[in-house]
């Protein structure tokens, strides 16, 4: 048990440590610069500069015409105007199929071959007067 308390505050307390980061000319061995760095402040950049890349990414898809790109993402107009169109084709397909059905009938009718509900009704016509003419 004491191992892994020492494993753990080990670990920790190396986050702590400075280290020294010296870019060199290779020519002259002359030190341009040179940064002092913990583990802590390396986490804690690269943290930070992960964090910025999603949003400036995220806010670029959300206020700029690229998020019409993304399936499933579009304009409310463009949506309207798909719904209407869609109501329309469903319209006009409802509208083809009762013509082609109204159409074999007539054709069954003419052959001869009409097998469907007969309207049996009789109606019941007034007689015209033809004297008066």
């Amino acid at each position: 048990m004491s191992k892994k308390g020492e494993i753990k505050g080990r670990n920790v307390s190396r986050l702590g440590n400075k280290y020294r980061l010296v870019i060199m000319n290779d020519d002259t061995y002359e030190e341009v610069t040179s940064f002092k760095l913990s583990r802590m402040s390396v986490y804690i950049a690269l943290s930070t500069l992960f964090v910025l890349l999603v949003t400036i990414t995220v806010a670029t898809v959300v206020f700029t015409p690229l998020r019409y790109y993304i399936p499933g993402y579009g304009d409310l107009k463009q949506r309207r105007e798909f719904i209407k169109l869609k109501m329309r084709t469903d319209s006009l397909e409802r509208t083809i199929i009762a013509r082609d059905q109204f159409l074999n009938n007539m054709k069954q009718v003419i052959n001869g071959d009409f097998t469907g509900k007969v309207d049996t009704t009789m109606l019941k016509v007034p007689k015209v007067d033809n004297s008066t003419y």
